[in-house]
Protein backbone atom coordinates (compact mmCIF):
# COMPACT_ATOMS: atom_id res chain seq x y z
CA UNK A 1 0.00 0.00 0.00
CA UNK A 2 1.03 3.49 -0.82
CA UNK A 3 2.27 5.42 2.23
CA UNK A 4 1.54 2.30 4.11
CA UNK A 5 4.15 2.71 7.04
CA UNK A 6 5.80 6.19 7.82
CA UNK A 7 9.20 7.37 10.24
CA UNK A 8 8.29 10.48 11.90
CA UNK A 9 10.27 12.21 14.44
CA UNK A 10 8.99 15.32 16.65
CA UNK A 11 8.59 18.70 16.09
CA UNK A 12 10.05 19.26 19.76
CA UNK A 13 13.29 21.28 18.77
CA UNK A 14 11.49 22.54 15.77
CA UNK A 15 12.37 26.45 14.78
CA UNK A 16 13.46 28.92 12.14
CA UNK A 17 16.53 30.23 13.12
CA UNK A 18 18.66 29.30 9.96
CA UNK A 19 16.48 30.45 6.86
CA UNK A 20 16.80 27.83 5.06
CA UNK A 21 14.22 28.68 2.20
CA UNK A 22 11.79 31.76 1.03
CA UNK A 23 8.92 29.84 3.14
CA UNK A 24 10.68 31.65 6.42
CA UNK A 25 9.74 35.60 6.78
CA UNK A 26 11.92 37.66 9.17
CA UNK A 27 11.02 38.38 12.47
CA UNK A 28 8.31 35.75 12.29
CA UNK A 29 8.42 33.45 15.55
CA UNK A 30 7.56 29.40 15.97
CA UNK A 31 5.58 28.48 18.80
CA UNK A 32 7.13 25.31 19.30
CA UNK A 33 4.13 24.07 21.73
CA UNK A 34 1.82 24.76 19.14
CA UNK A 35 4.02 22.75 16.45
CA UNK A 36 4.07 19.94 18.76
CA UNK A 37 0.47 19.77 18.68
CA UNK A 38 -0.06 19.98 14.95
CA UNK A 39 2.86 17.34 14.51
CA UNK A 40 0.41 15.13 16.87
CA UNK A 41 -2.28 15.93 14.73
CA UNK A 42 -0.97 14.62 11.19
CA UNK A 43 0.54 11.56 13.06
CA UNK A 44 -3.60 11.05 14.49
CA UNK A 45 -5.14 11.99 10.50
CA UNK A 46 -2.08 9.69 8.69
CA UNK A 47 -3.12 6.59 11.07
CA UNK A 48 -7.15 7.64 10.52
CA UNK A 49 -5.81 6.86 6.60
CA UNK A 50 -4.65 3.60 7.30
CA UNK A 51 -0.70 4.37 7.45
CA UNK A 52 1.20 2.51 10.48
CA UNK A 53 3.55 5.26 11.96
CA UNK A 54 6.90 4.28 13.20
CA UNK A 55 8.50 7.21 15.82
CA UNK A 56 11.88 7.95 16.67
CA UNK A 57 13.49 10.83 18.54
CA UNK A 58 13.87 14.01 16.89
CA UNK A 59 17.87 14.95 16.67
CA UNK A 60 18.30 18.05 19.66
CA UNK A 61 20.84 19.13 17.34
CA UNK A 62 18.58 20.64 14.31
CA UNK A 63 15.75 22.86 14.16
CA UNK A 64 14.24 20.77 11.08
CA UNK A 65 14.59 17.44 12.41
CA UNK A 66 11.38 17.14 12.08
CA UNK A 67 11.14 16.73 8.45
CA UNK A 68 12.26 13.16 8.57
CA UNK A 69 11.05 12.77 4.55
CA UNK A 70 14.58 14.41 3.91
CA UNK A 71 16.67 11.58 5.65
CA UNK A 72 16.45 8.87 2.64
CA UNK A 73 14.91 7.42 0.34
CA UNK A 74 13.72 3.79 1.45
CA UNK A 75 12.59 0.96 -0.07
CA UNK A 76 12.17 -3.13 1.09
CA UNK A 77 14.43 -2.86 4.11
CA UNK A 78 17.35 -0.70 2.46
CA UNK A 79 17.66 3.32 2.90
CA UNK A 80 19.70 5.45 0.55
CA UNK A 81 21.24 7.92 3.18
CA UNK A 82 20.72 11.82 2.29
CA UNK A 83 23.41 14.62 2.16
CA UNK A 84 21.48 17.64 3.87
CA UNK A 85 22.03 21.43 3.66
CA UNK A 86 24.98 22.47 6.05
CA UNK A 87 22.85 23.53 9.15
CA UNK A 88 20.99 20.20 8.79
CA UNK A 89 24.37 17.60 8.26
CA UNK A 90 24.01 16.87 12.36
CA UNK A 91 21.32 14.76 11.13
CA UNK A 92 22.97 12.37 8.87
CA UNK A 93 24.37 10.75 11.48
CA UNK A 94 21.34 10.81 13.48
CA UNK A 95 19.17 9.09 10.73
CA UNK A 96 22.08 6.04 9.85
CA UNK A 97 21.08 5.60 13.34
CA UNK A 98 17.74 5.64 13.79
CA UNK A 99 16.89 3.50 10.59
CA UNK A 100 19.72 1.13 11.51
CA UNK A 101 17.81 0.64 14.84
CA UNK A 102 14.49 -0.03 13.26
CA UNK A 103 15.97 -2.85 11.05
CA UNK A 104 17.20 -0.91 7.67
CA UNK A 105 20.30 -2.06 6.30
CA UNK A 106 21.60 1.82 5.36
CA UNK A 107 23.40 3.04 2.23
CA UNK A 108 25.72 5.87 1.35
CA UNK A 109 26.03 7.68 -1.95
CA UNK A 110 29.11 6.85 -3.65
CA UNK A 111 29.88 10.72 -3.80
CA UNK A 112 29.65 13.94 -1.83
CA UNK A 113 26.34 15.04 -3.99
CA UNK A 114 23.83 16.72 -2.07
CA UNK A 115 20.79 14.90 -1.98
CA UNK A 116 17.09 15.55 0.14
CA UNK A 117 15.70 11.72 0.15
CA UNK A 118 12.38 11.65 -0.46
CA UNK A 119 11.75 15.16 -0.50
CA UNK A 120 13.15 15.03 -4.06
CA UNK A 121 11.88 12.00 -5.03
CA UNK A 122 7.96 10.58 -4.88
CA UNK A 123 7.76 7.18 -6.01
CA UNK A 124 4.52 6.00 -7.82
CA UNK A 125 4.90 2.23 -8.62
CA UNK A 126 7.59 1.57 -10.72
CA UNK A 127 8.14 5.11 -11.46
CA UNK A 128 10.06 7.71 -9.41
CA UNK A 129 9.46 11.33 -10.13
CA UNK A 130 12.48 13.06 -9.26
CA UNK A 131 13.41 17.02 -8.42
CA UNK A 132 17.10 18.34 -8.96
CA UNK A 133 18.80 21.99 -9.16
CA UNK A 134 18.24 23.08 -5.66
CA UNK A 135 18.72 20.01 -2.66
CA UNK A 136 19.64 17.56 -4.88
CA UNK A 137 22.26 17.19 -7.51
CA UNK A 138 20.47 15.58 -10.48
CA UNK A 139 23.72 12.84 -10.53
CA UNK A 140 22.46 11.80 -6.95
CA UNK A 141 19.18 11.25 -8.12
CA UNK A 142 19.88 9.59 -11.01
CA UNK A 143 22.08 6.74 -8.78
CA UNK A 144 19.15 6.32 -6.55
CA UNK A 145 16.61 5.59 -8.91
CA UNK A 146 18.74 3.17 -10.57
CA UNK A 147 19.80 1.24 -7.01
CA UNK A 148 16.36 0.95 -6.05
CA UNK A 149 15.56 -0.34 -9.93
CA UNK A 150 12.98 2.61 -10.11
CA UNK A 151 12.27 4.57 -13.39
CA UNK A 152 12.87 8.13 -13.46
CA UNK A 153 10.68 11.17 -14.39
CA UNK A 154 13.60 14.06 -14.29
CA UNK A 155 11.80 17.08 -13.67
CA UNK A 156 12.86 20.71 -12.67
CA UNK A 157 11.07 23.75 -11.43
CA UNK A 158 11.30 26.92 -11.67
CA UNK A 159 13.95 29.30 -9.50
CA UNK A 160 13.78 31.88 -7.05
CA UNK A 161 15.28 35.33 -8.87
CA UNK A 162 16.88 38.25 -7.40
CA UNK A 163 15.67 41.45 -8.20
CA UNK A 164 17.78 41.78 -11.67
CA UNK A 165 16.11 38.02 -12.73
CA UNK A 166 19.38 35.91 -11.59
CA UNK A 167 18.42 32.93 -9.67
CA UNK A 168 19.02 33.70 -5.85
CA UNK A 169 21.27 31.76 -3.45
CA UNK A 170 20.09 31.03 -0.13
CA UNK A 171 21.64 33.21 2.35
CA UNK A 172 21.67 30.47 4.73
CA UNK A 173 23.38 27.33 2.79
CA UNK A 174 24.68 29.34 -0.54
CA UNK A 175 22.71 26.45 -2.44
CA UNK A 176 20.14 27.56 -5.27
CA UNK A 177 16.89 28.49 -3.74
CA UNK A 178 13.16 28.45 -5.22
CA UNK A 179 9.73 27.91 -3.47
CA UNK A 180 10.02 24.36 -5.13
CA UNK A 181 13.12 23.70 -3.89
CA UNK A 182 11.80 19.54 -3.29
CA UNK A 183 9.56 17.98 -5.98
CA UNK A 184 7.05 17.45 -2.73
CA UNK A 185 6.63 21.05 -2.58
CA UNK A 186 4.80 21.17 -6.29
CA UNK A 187 4.00 17.61 -6.94
CA UNK A 188 1.92 14.30 -5.27
CA UNK A 189 1.41 10.88 -5.94
CA UNK A 190 -2.01 10.18 -5.20
CA UNK A 191 -2.88 6.44 -6.26
CA UNK A 192 0.03 4.06 -7.63
CA UNK A 193 -0.74 2.22 -11.79
CA UNK A 194 -1.76 -1.14 -11.24
CA UNK A 195 -3.34 -3.72 -13.09
CA UNK A 196 -6.62 -2.08 -12.51
CA UNK A 197 -5.79 1.28 -14.33
CA UNK A 198 -3.19 4.66 -14.19
CA UNK A 199 -2.23 6.21 -11.53
CA UNK A 200 -3.08 9.36 -10.21
CA UNK A 201 -0.84 12.24 -9.29
CA UNK A 202 -1.35 15.94 -8.47
CA UNK A 203 1.03 18.67 -9.56
CA UNK A 204 1.16 22.68 -10.06
CA UNK A 205 2.23 23.18 -13.57
CA UNK A 206 3.38 27.04 -12.98
CA UNK A 207 6.35 25.68 -10.78
CA UNK A 208 7.67 23.77 -13.92
CA UNK A 209 9.95 24.38 -16.53
CA UNK A 210 8.27 24.14 -19.90
CA UNK A 211 10.24 21.13 -20.56
CA UNK A 212 8.84 19.63 -17.22
CA UNK A 213 5.37 20.76 -18.00
CA UNK A 214 5.18 18.73 -21.81
CA UNK A 215 6.77 15.95 -20.14
CA UNK A 216 3.92 15.50 -17.36
CA UNK A 217 1.11 16.16 -19.89
CA UNK A 218 2.64 13.77 -22.46
CA UNK A 219 3.19 10.69 -19.52
CA UNK A 220 0.23 8.16 -20.31
CA UNK A 221 0.70 5.92 -17.02
CA UNK A 222 -0.62 8.22 -14.86
CA UNK A 223 -3.96 10.55 -14.56
CA UNK A 224 -3.19 14.26 -13.09
CA UNK A 225 -4.89 17.20 -11.38
CA UNK A 226 -3.81 20.54 -11.88
CA UNK A 227 -3.35 22.16 -9.00
CA UNK A 228 -3.37 26.39 -8.70
CA UNK A 229 0.19 28.25 -7.89
CA UNK A 230 -2.05 29.93 -5.51
CA UNK A 231 -2.60 26.86 -3.44
CA UNK A 232 0.67 24.84 -3.95
CA UNK A 233 2.46 28.09 -2.77
CA UNK A 234 0.08 29.74 0.15
CA UNK A 235 -1.24 26.17 1.31
CA UNK A 236 1.08 24.09 0.72
CA UNK A 237 -1.36 21.86 -1.13
CA UNK A 238 1.10 19.78 -3.23
CA UNK A 239 2.68 18.56 0.26
CA UNK A 240 0.54 15.71 1.21
CA UNK A 241 0.02 11.99 2.12
CA UNK A 242 -2.04 9.39 0.03
CA UNK A 243 -2.50 6.13 1.02
CA UNK A 244 -4.40 5.17 -2.23
CA UNK A 245 -7.26 4.99 -0.98
CA UNK A 246 -7.38 7.86 1.89
CA UNK A 247 -5.59 11.58 1.54
CA UNK A 248 -3.93 13.92 4.57
CA UNK A 249 -3.52 17.23 2.88
CA UNK A 250 -3.79 21.03 3.87
CA UNK A 251 -7.43 22.08 5.31
CA UNK A 252 -6.77 25.17 3.38
CA UNK A 253 -7.04 24.07 -0.64
CA UNK A 254 -10.60 23.97 -1.31
CA UNK A 255 -9.90 23.21 -5.04
CA UNK A 256 -7.53 20.43 -4.95
CA UNK A 257 -9.98 18.56 -1.93
CA UNK A 258 -12.80 18.78 -4.21
CA UNK A 259 -10.90 17.21 -7.20
CA UNK A 260 -9.00 14.70 -4.87
CA UNK A 261 -12.79 13.51 -3.46
CA UNK A 262 -13.95 13.83 -7.08
CA UNK A 263 -11.29 10.87 -7.40
CA UNK A 264 -13.13 9.27 -5.21
CA UNK A 265 -10.12 9.23 -2.22
CA UNK A 266 -11.03 10.07 1.19
CA UNK A 267 -9.96 13.43 2.28
CA UNK A 268 -8.58 14.26 5.81
CA UNK A 269 -7.37 17.99 6.76
CA UNK A 270 -5.51 18.27 10.17
CA UNK A 271 -4.96 22.01 10.35
CA UNK A 272 -1.22 23.13 10.11
CA UNK A 273 0.73 26.70 10.72
CA UNK A 274 3.42 26.40 12.88
CA UNK A 275 5.57 23.80 10.58
CA UNK A 276 4.91 25.59 7.42
CA UNK A 277 7.20 28.39 8.62
CA UNK A 278 9.89 25.97 8.45
CA UNK A 279 8.60 25.58 4.52
CA UNK A 280 8.02 21.95 5.06
CA UNK A 281 4.25 20.46 5.70
CA UNK A 282 2.61 16.92 6.27
CA UNK A 283 4.51 15.15 3.49
CA UNK A 284 7.97 16.39 5.06
CA UNK A 285 7.16 15.15 8.74
CA UNK A 286 6.95 11.60 7.25
CA UNK A 287 9.21 9.44 5.33
CA UNK A 288 7.80 6.22 3.50
CA UNK A 289 9.70 3.29 4.92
Amino acid sequence: MLNSTLLMSSAHHFGNDHKLNPYYEDGETVDTAKAELEHKGIQIALRRAGAEIVTVDAPPTSQDGVYTANWALARDGRALLAKLPPSRQSEEAWARDRLREIGYLVDELPEPWRFSGQGDMLVCGDLVFCGAGYRSDEQAIAYAAQHFGLERVQLWTLPLLDADGTPALNEVSGWPDSYWYDIDLTLAVLREPDGDGKGLIAYCPEAFTPESRELLAGLDVVEKIEISEKEAREAMACNLVSTGTAVVMSADAPQLRADIESAGLDVITPQVEELAKGGGYIRCTSLWI
